[in-house]
């Protein structure tokens, strides 16, 4: 009898876990928005998954980074009036929006693990998750080939691929939040809701 409520409990745990990645995805959204709204997207050149968690910390990695920008479409045809300090203001848009999403791969792949080894997320229903995870990657991936897509030629990226990089960070928002309703509304566990009849077998 005591199982029912220590279900429910663990449920909620995870649901809420799910919410806060869905207001990251949602501050990603907005800030990406933000980023393109101000000309930011293409200031950094270098794709850097591990080093390039840290920003320029001197003036000459500063004036490294610029350097880079400099051989671009977008500064040779737009922003070449542009030196070193303006540069930096459109760099941080970028780069915090860089940043949030790896902060959001660690708030989610993190608590993902400490969830499946405590047993608040059964085997059963770990491929959501797994799913998840790899359409958040996919995202990702698809958000570099944009980007680089304005760094060949012409200073703007392909329209279709911003689409499918925007899309795909609904189609991760739509997914966390589905679960996590059906977590906090459904039958505890792995118990299906009614209206939900896709099992993984």
């Amino acid at each position: 009898m005591n199982e029912l409520p220590d279900r429910r409990s663990r449920d909620r745990v995870v649901a809420t876990w799910l919410l806060v990645c869905c207001g990251l995805v949602y501050a990603m959204v907005v800030l990406g928005g933000v980023t393109r709204l101000t000309g930011s997207g293409l200031s950094m050149a270098e794709w850097r998954p591990i080093m390039g968690t840290l920003p320029p910390l001197s003036d000459t990695e500063w004036q490294r980074v610029f350097e880079i920008y400099k051989q671009t479409p977008e500064f040779q045809k737009v922003n070449s009036h542009m030196d070193v300090h303006g540069f930096k203001g459109i760099f941080w848009l970028e780069y915090l929006h860089r940043l949030l999403g790896r902060l959001l791969g660690l708030a989610f792949m993190l608590p993902l693990v400490y969830f499946v080894a405590r047993k608040y997320i059964s085997l059963r229903q770990l491929p959501w998750y797994v799913l998840m995870f790899a359409l958040g990657g996919l995202q990702a991936v698809i958000g570099k080939i944009m980007v680089a897509s304005g760094q060949v030629d012409a200073p703007q990226v392909s329209h279709y691929r911003l689409t499918a990089h925007l899309s795909a960070a609904f189609l991760v928002f739509a997914l966390m939040f589905w679960r996590a309703q059906s977590l906090l509304h459904g039958p505890p566990g792995d118990t299906p809701h009614p209206c939900i009849r896709v099992r993984w077998r």
